[in-house]
């Protein structure tokens, strides 16, 4: 699950080639998130996979 949303989260813009982000929307559905969900839990997961975020 992504992080909850504190009032002070920040957009920015990405730019992904096609295939990648077309892999990305399978992903997100298969899930039952949205693209944007989807990209929050995987940047979520990596930084506490590389030591960057402690697990809750």
């Amino acid at each position: 699950m992504p992080a909850k949303k504190t009032g002070t989260d920040k957009g920015f813009l990405l730019r992904i080639d096609a295939e990648t982000m077309e892999m990305v929307e399978r992903w997100a559905a298969e899930e039952f998130r949205s693209v944007n969900g989807q990209l929050q839990w995987i940047i979520n997961e990596a930084l506490i996979k590389h030591g960057r975020k402690p697990k809750k």
